[in-house]
């Protein structure tokens, strides 16, 4: 990556992944706190109402952020046009969800939705206001603040949202933590940056009509992305019952923790890395190469060992009331090994093509979940589940092939830097699994895990310096210059 540049990145990607992994530990405290006071039916609902509000945020931003991080020095008058584009359309989308939602509601036969629609939708106009600010500081590559804001606005909702379940709100302690992490964090943003619309920048729609074929292009995607990602909720909540799915969205909340962190550390540093490189091929090409090796170094045994001691921990941490989210968890863990590289190899996509070829890849790519949700949801949620695992992988693959027409990487060369990665994460998992867990079944729940996390992260890392993988130099060396920096 070179220089100045991979320092940056590295340096990012430790901050992003730093503030990642203790939001993670928070959120997954907050989640067994309050998935062990709420009922399955509560985290059904909310799970419907995301997936709305997830399309919202898609269609407020369309893209724009996105290509003011891509845009080589925008003027302070493109921040002022993009921020009340977002602010207007946010106020226009919130009315349009609140006006449809008794419909929604009636359509579910639940009309608590539409109680809170008018609440848990404020997040839409609340999000817009820092869009801008948190896309300045993108582009300064000051992921250190961006990690503490994160870190604070998870606290802050965390706490509001315990508090709120022991006192017996039900799924409104779910809408008031979502509602809060969303204030907190636009508060934040306006209070560290200096970047306000004053009245002295001339704000124009010659900017966003500049920007509209790529940003828009981009929104097609994200939305189509969106809407794919969640469409599932929809037919589980109409078909089958809430309660399965709070079961399913439970164990898909509990994967995207790892997956979701580490997709967006490493994607909102490299996006901005990527477009300052794109004039350079050859270290285009490596750049690219490291951050997938880095990445799947990290995610492969982290999501594998979590679908091997899923049973114990879910025992452990959540009780019997969720053990029927234990076999949907142990699946989608699948997807974490998927996901994360694809979402990288869609980075590259969207710095070195000019946006139809991720429109259309987008395309294809629904094309086909579309006839695996035609197949898989009218059988049951559990085909439902290993149909996202099927997509997830075919989505990599295409990303992978089409980014390989557009940089001098190799698909060959992309796999010859997995495999080895594959091969030790392959035999951590048979250790694991078929190796300690029979000989320790008397043991205490708690030591279980314990030692199936021991013997996991021994065989992995023993293996990985045995065979002297690079992905395990180039971690180390990362770590190690990031210790001297703050040291």
């Amino acid at each position: 990556m070179g220089g100045e540049l991979r320092d940056k990145v590295a340096s990012g990607v430790a901050w992003s992944l730093g503030e990642k992994l203790g939001t993670i530990l928070l959120q997954m405290v907050v989640s067994i706190v309050v998935a062990r006071l709420l009922m399955p039916d509560d985290v059904g609902l909310m799970a419907l109402m995301t997936f709305f509000s997830s399309l919202a945020l898609v269609v407020v931003d369309s893209g724009f952020s996105q290509m003011l991080i891509r845009k080589g020095d925008p003027a302070q008058g493109d921040y002022k046009s993009v921020f009340l584009f977002n602010v207007v359309v946010s106020w226009i989308v919130y009315g349009v969800l609140v006006a449809v939602f008794p419909v929604v509601a009636a359509f579910y036969g639940r009309p608590i939705l539409a109680r809170i629609a008018p609440v848990l939708f404020l997040l839409v106009p609340v999000n817009a206001l820092g869009t801008i600010q948190n896309t300045i500081f993108m582009r300064q590559f000051r992921f250190a603040l961006l990690s503490k804001i994160t870190f604070v606005a998870s606290l802050a909702s965390g706490v509001l949202a315990v508090t709120m379940a022991l006192a017996g709100c039900g799924v409104w302690s779910l809408v008031g933590q979502r509602l809060s992490s969303i204030a907190v964090r636009a508060a934040l943003l306006w209070f560290f940056s200096d970047w306000r619309p004053r009245r002295t920048e001339r704000a124009s729609t010659r900017p966003l009509r500049e920007m509209a074929p790529y940003s828009l292009r981009l929104m097609a995607t994200d939305l189509i992305s969106a809407i794919y990602t969640r469409v599932a909720q929809l037919f589980i909540g109409k078909i089958y019952s809430t309660d399965l799915l709070g079961y399913f969205y439970q164990a898909q909340k509990l994967e995207e923790l790892p997956v979701t962190s580490t997709v967006q550390s490493v994607q909102n540093v490299t996006f901005p890395a990527f477009s300052k490189l794109a004039a350079s091929p050859r270290k285009f090409a490596e750049s690219y190469r490291q951050v997938v090796m880095i990445v799947a170094f990290l995610m492969f045994p982290a999501m594998t060992g979590l679908s091997a001691v899923a049973p114990d921990l879910f025992a452990l941490l959540l009780g019997e009331k969720w053990m029927p989210t234990v076999p949907y968890f142990e699946a989608m863990c699948l997807v974490g090994l998927f996901t994360p590289l694809a979402m990288i190899a869609y980075n590259v996509l969207k710095t070195l093509s000019d946006g139809r070829v991720v429109v259309r890849l987008e395309v294809v790519k629904r094309v086909l979940m579309t006839g695996v949700l035609a197949v898989t949801i009218p059988h049951s949620v559990m085909a439902i589940v290993w149909g996202m695992v099927a997509m997830a992988a075919i989505e990599l693959v295409l990303n992978l092939v089409a980014t390989t027409r557009l940089c001098t990487l190799s698909l060959w060369r992309f796999v010859r830097t997995l495999l080895p990665i594959a091969a030790v994460t392959a035999l951590m998992y048979g250790t694991v699994v078929w190796g300690v867990q029979p000989r320790i079944a008397d043991l205490h729940l708690g030591l279980r895990l314990m030692v199936q996390l021991i013997a996991g992260v021994a065989v992995f890392a023993g293996a990985a310096a045995l065979f002297r993988l690079e992905s395990l130099r180039e971690t180390l060396a990362i770590v190690r210059k990031l210790w001297h920096k703050t040291c």
